[in-house]
């Protein structure tokens, strides 16, 4: 059930916790929520405990400030800044609308941040969400509230899932919202966040919280559906709200693009959340000699089981991804591996650097997977075969011995990761120089089975096809995997190098 957010107006005096004797708010402090009076004083005329009844504002009330955005011409634009060992993400809808997820580390203030929503013109953020209160995700909120709210055109509303940190850093955000009048709303499970052009559901936190409060496992998670592409943001959450999500959406989750969980870290993306998400990439965001090893080798192995490239922001630098609704088209400031087992070979590009974002690549959203609203898996509807479901297992380009004279040790290997079994008639697979071949009439690929194409001759079969080419197809020194249904649509398109 869709419930509303607390609401509490920028009228809040937040003496007792924040600004109170000690200055300090203790880990086990209570949310911030219009149910705990002893907390938070408001001059707000609502009930104790119950939400004004319209309580998110009007979009008029909230964007009445001109917004001068980046041009999204018709598209989302999700914008992966590299800030270091930390996070922070920009979304731009088709209208212009944006969005800000966490704001960096405390360690700089929020200085790569500003310097990226500066550097696009970014007159107003019109949603500020605050996934979690840990410094590292915190760290530039005051400074960004302080600058918006001043030198520009605002900010709209922030949304936090209502669980102090005892830090100076989230004092200071507490501060800024007091002293600037923002409307803060705690944000949980259920709650809408009204973003014009696309869909955003709130997934987490749910009620009540989890792990007795613990601040990462109750991070803001949010899916973005615009045509049929999608976005997972998925803050710090790690087993315990992975597992939640899993059990509660299941399927719900497939998205095409899926943000890591807690910087790479081992505790989180786990391998049965990639398996109900099902993304054609994912994008880490920590620092290139991160003191806690991030992204772990246990995550980058589960990418490269499941053969989903990865775009690490310490390597890749600033990451763009560009959806049109039906298409996504990625951009990075530096060209890297995208392969998880050869990220580490990249070299690394500093936090701050103002080098432009070049095309690298496009990845095609998912029919019937990603524009379904998520509902919880015990009073959810069927949903349609998935053909995101289809994945590049392997590509094994450099056959033993004499190419030529061993065209079946050239092959590409695909997967069917969903749970129903997929009809492949029809289909066609080519590589970058349009070297094509097409899926035999009846051809179908079972639930978790794989088909291994060879590039020489052969009898087709369940497990292996064979292209019948008389020449090697697939460049050893690198090429592109390029999948498209019989409607024309590209369902995979899968670089190596």
């Amino acid at each position: 059930m869709t419930r509303g957010h607390s609401f509490i107006t920028a009228t809040v005096v937040v003496l007792v916790l924040f600004a109170g004797c000690t200055g300090v708010v203790e880990n086990n402090a209570a949310p911030l929520t219009t149910d705990n009076p002893e907390t938070i004083a408001s001059d707000s005329p609502a009930t104790e405990g119950t939400p004004p009844s319209s309580p998110l504002p009007s979009p008029d009330e909230t964007t009445t400030a001109e917004t001068t955005t980046a041009s999204a011409d018709g598209a989302v634009e999700v914008h992966f800044i590299n800030v270091g060992q930390s996070v922070s993400t920009l979304v731009v809808s088709p209208t212009n609308e944006t969005m800000l997820i966490d704001s960096g580390d405390y360690q700089d203030d929020g200085e790569y941040v500003l310097q990226y929503l500066k550097w696009h013109n970014i007159t107003r953020i019109d949603h500020f969400v605050v996934t979690h209160a840990d410094a590292d995700h915190i760290g530039g909120n005051a400074a960004i509230i302080d600058y918006y709210e001043t030198e520009a055109n605002g900010i709209g509303a922030i949304y936090d899932p209502g669980i102090a940190a005892s830090t100076q850093t989230y004092e200071e955000y507490l501060d800024a919202v007091e002293a600037h009048n923002v409307t803060l709303y705690e944000t949980r499970e259920g709650d809408p966040l009204p973003f014009d052009g696309a869909d955003v559901d709130v997934l987490g936190p749910p009620e009540p919280y989890l792990e007795n409060r613990d601040r990462n496992e109750n991070s803001i998670v949010l899916q973005l559906s615009y045509g049929n592409t999608s976005f997972l943001f998925t803050g710090d959450a790690e087993d315990d709200q992975e597992a939640y999500l899993v059990d509660t959406y299941g399927r719900a989750l497939k998205s095409t693009v899926l943000k890591a969980g807690h910087h790479g870290s081992q505790s989180s993306t786990s391998g049965d959340l990639l398996d109900a998400v099902s993304p054609k990439a994912v994008v880490i965001s920590s620092a290139y000699d991160s003191q806690y090893g991030h992204p772990h080798e246990e995550v980058l192995q589960r990418l490269a089981n499941r053969s989903i490239p990865a775009y690490w922001t310490a390597t890749h630098g600033n990451t763009v991804l560009v959806s049109n609704g039906t298409h996504i088209t990625i951009e990075t400031q530096q060209g890297a591996p995208t392969d998880p087992t050869k990220l580490r070979t990249g070299t690394a590009i500093q936090p701050g650097s103002t080098d432009p974002v070049e095309t690298r690549t496009t990845i095609a959203g998912s029919e019937g997977g990603s524009t379904e609203t998520p509902v919880a898996t015990d009073g959810g509807t069927e949903t349609a075969v998935d053909e995101g479901s289809l994945v590049v297992d392997e590509i094994h380009a450099d056959a033993q011995g004499n190419e030529q004279e061993n065209l079946n040790d050239e092959y590409v290997v695909f997967r069917n990761t969903g749970t129903e079994p997929l009809d492949l008639s029809g289909w066609t697979v080519a590589d970058a120089a349009d070297h094509t071949y097409t899926f035999p009439d009846g051809f179908t690929l079972a639930p978790d089975a794989t088909v291994t194409l060879h590039t020489g001759s052969g009898s087709d079969s369940d497990t292996d096809l064979y292209w019948g080419s008389g020449s090697p197809i697939w460049n050893n020194g690198g090429d592109t995997v390029i999948v498209t249904n019989p409607a024309g649509d590209e369902v995979i398109r899968e670089e190596y190098s």
